[in-house]
Formats: structure tokens, C-alpha cells, sequence
């Protein structure tokens, strides 16, 4: 016969769950405010207070972001904030680097490359802080050079991802502002577009991989989903200013994140490095 279940399990579990669903929520709530996946901050705390595995943990954030990203997007589309040409070029151009990071990454010796990821991260950071964002900003269109430099810009963030185990949001944003002449508010939009096809893509690889159970991810991504439209709403509330400085603090944390790692890996032995599960919507 079955061993009874102890009386204490089901609460434990109810415990887990909600505090999977509050992580879950923070990350929406960053995915819809910055145009991020959150990843940054739900895989860490996933480990942390769910006692979830890196590779369960990184499973669960991306299949959890799919709703997120898709209902943020939706959102910032009604309101006229996603640029749907840029969107599609840099996602093409992402989805190609992907593989192509994914192929170096079992081939390049990638410690250096980190470090200078993490730099990448503190110029950013910098960068957003030094240069106020404009709150309006207009389409890009079909035009055949910015288009080639989104299509170039989306290979980058592929790459990365492959690489690094991060995602393109972080590169994204500031990338739109900067080089495309988009508002804030468009930047962001644009980039959870981008997000959802990589999100699904890496979503469908970990659920063949036996790494996310897309029923359970699909539960825990509501509470990521329902926080997207509260963050959407923290982003139009907010003026331009205060979101450069909040998201080169944002930035800030995923550097410090990506360096501890970093240290760590390369204080301990490791075998042959093998490839990492996919972490797309970081």
C-alpha cells in the first residue's frame, strides 16, 4: 500500500506554490515596466526560495515570461508602443543568433567573454543614466540600412543568449533608444515583442527535454501575467527620467548577478562545459 501522505505536505506544498507565484510576479511586473523577460530575477529566486534546480528554475521563468511577454506586448501595442517592422527584423536576426551562440558556446572557451559581457552591462547601465530617453519616438518602417542594423542587432542578442544564458532585453531597450531614435515606451514594447517567439522556441525545446511541465508552467505563468499589466501601467506612470534610472539599477543588478557567477565558476573545477538550457527570456 502507498505510504499515507504526511499531514504537514499538503500546507508545505501550498507554501511553495505561493512563493513561486509571488517570483512569478515579480518577474512580470519587471517584463511589463522595462521590457525585460525577468529572468534575472526570477531564476535566482526560484532556487532561492522554491529550492528549484538551475535547470528547473530556468525551465519554469521562460515558459512563465510566454504569457507575460505576450500580454505586456499586447498592451503596449493597444497604446500604439511597439514598432512591428523593428520587432520582426531583430527577431529573425535573433533567432539565427541563437544558434550561433549556442554553437560557439560548445566550442569557445567563454570566461573572458562573460567579463566582457558584464562591462557591456555596466555601459549600458551607464550610458542610460548619462542620456535621457525622449517619451515620444517614431516608427523605423521599411527602410533597407536600419533594417540590415535590426536584423545585425538581433544576431547580437541571439548570440548573447546562446552564450551567456541572458536575455535580450537588457541589450535590446537601450539599443532602440540609442540607435533607432524610439521613445521609451516603444522601446520596451518592441522588445517584449521580439521576446515572444524566443520565449516559445526555448519553451518547446525544455518541455522535449523533460525540463518544464507546460501545465504547471502555464499556472505559475499567470501571476507573471496578470503583474505585466501592472508594470506596463508603472511604465506610462513613470517620466522618462525615473525609467532610465530605475533600469540602469535593474541592469546594475543583472551585472552584479552575471559577475558572482562568473567568480564562482572559475573558483571551483568544472568539467568539460556542456551547453546550458536554454535561458532566452532572461
Amino acid at each position: 500500500m502507498p505510504s499515507p501522505t504526511p499531514p504537514d505536505a499538503r500546507p508545505r506544498a501550498r507554501g511553495l506554490w505561493l512563493r513561486v507565484d509571488l517570483v512569478d510576479a515579480a518577474g512580470g511586473l519587471l517584463s511589463g515596466a522595462f521590457g525585460v523577460g525577468g529572468g534575472i530575477l526570477m531564476v535566482p529566486l526560484l532556487i532561492v526560495f522554491a529550492h528549484m534546480d538551475q535547470r528547473h528554475a530556468t525551465a519554469t521563468s521562460l515558459a512563465a515570461i510566454v504569457p507575460a511577454s505576450i500580454a505586456g506586448s499586447i498592451t503596449y501595442l493597444v497604446n500604439g508602443e511597439v514598432d512591428l517592422v523593428a520587432a520582426l527584423f531583430v527577431a529573425i536576426g535573433g533567432v539565427i543568433g541563437s544558434w550561433i551562440g549556442t554553437w560557439l558556446l560548445r566550442r569557445l572557451p567563454i570566461v573572458w567573454l562573460r567579463w566582457l559581457f558584464i562591462a557591456l552591462l555596466v555601459a549600458i547601465a551607464v550610458r542610460m543614466l548619462l542620456v535621457v530617453p525622449e517619451r515620444g519616438g517614431g516608427h523605423v518602417g521599411f527602410d533597407l540600412l536600419p533594417d540590415l542594423a535590426l536584423f545585425a542587432l538581433g544576431i547580437g542578442v541571439g548570440i548573447a543568449s546562446g552564450l551567456f544564458g541572458i536575455g535580450g532585453g537588457a541589450i535590446m531597450v537601450p539599443a532602440f533608444i540609442a540607435f533607432f531614435g524610439m521613445g521609451d515606451l516603444m522601446a520596451k514594447g518592441t522588445s517584449l515583442a521580439v521576446m515572444i517567439p524566443t520565449a516559445i522556441s526555448g519553451t518547446v525545446a525544455n518541455s522535449r527535454a523533460k525540463l518544464v511541465d507546460l501545465h504547471e508552467a502555464l499556472v505559475v505563468g499567470a501571476a507573471a501575467t496578470v503583474a505585466s499589466f501592472a508594470g506596463v501601467g508603472i511604465a506610462f506612470l513613470l517620466s522618462p527620467e525615473w525609467s532610465a534610472r530605475l533600469f540602469a539599477a535593474f541592469v546594475i543588478v543583472a551585472a552584479v548577478q552575471l559577475a558572482v557567477r562568473a567568480i564562482r565558476a572559475q573558483r571551483r573545477p568544472r568539467p568539460p562545459e556542456t551547453p546550458d538550457a536554454p535561458e532566452s527570456a532572461r
